[in-house]
């Protein structure tokens, strides 16, 4: 936690007062453009993968990078979701995966997860992706959780789309959904393109989107 409060206080101290302008701006309003959602991971760090100041950025972070289909009873993460579109107006939603995730790496491994029922019951929302790696065969369990990673980015996309507001959203053509998979080790976002359904790299096509 030391480390933290100096941080804090540098923060306080030294960077503040040199964006004191912006934060006198951020201090009674935001205009986010893009709903962020992202895994909960501490090597995921939304504002500094995409270098983007506060306020531009309204983000949802769990494990996994999950949104559940919307229900009868909806939690967070449909509130956020509904927030960002219906109140705040984001023009783009990113559903960001990441290598070497926890979450992932646990339901490839079918590792067992009796000891947190919580999380277990919680990683049930990407059984769609799980159900299509079932299918495939796989060289290694790292191209196996690699392959989960990236389906699961495809079955979130598609249960963002059963949220009301997302879905009115689209059909008004005032909403696009973007699909990223981020590799920690190189730097590198493979993104969804939705003509051809694959993942193609991010800096060669800016102008990829997965709808």
């Amino acid at each position: 936690m030391q480390k933290i409060i100096e941080g804090f206080l540098k923060f306080q101290n030294e960077v503040f007062p040199e964006r004191s302008e912006l934060f006198k701006r951020l201090a009674d309003q935001q205009n986010p453009h893009v709903l962020f959602i992202t895994c909960s991971d501490s090597r995921v760090v939304p504002e500094l993968l995409t270098q983007q100041d506060p306020g531009d950025l309204f983000v949802i972070r769990n494990a996994g990078n999950i949104v559940p289909s919307y229900g009868p009873e909806p939690g967070g993460v449909s509130a956020t979701v509904e927030y960002a579109v219906s109140v705040l107006g984001v023009s783009d939603i990113v559903i960001c995966g990441h290598s070497n995730c926890g979450a992932m790496g646990a339901i490839a491994s079918c590792a067992c997860l009796d000891e947190i029922p919580a999380v277990a019951h919680w990683l049930r929302y990407a059984d769609a992706a799980k159900a299509i790696i079932n299918g495939r065969t796989h060289g290694s369990d790292r191209e196996r959780a690699d392959d989960l990673v990236r389906e699961n980015v495809i079955a979130q996309l598609a249960n963002v789309r059963t949220h009301p507001s997302v879905a009115r959203a689209l059909a008004e053509r005032r909403l696009n959904l973007h699909g990223w998979v981020y590799d920690i080790e190189n730097g590198a976002v493979q993104a969804l393109d939705g003509q051809s359904h694959t993942f193609v790299p991010l800096a060669d096509n800016p102008q990829v989107r997965a709808t």
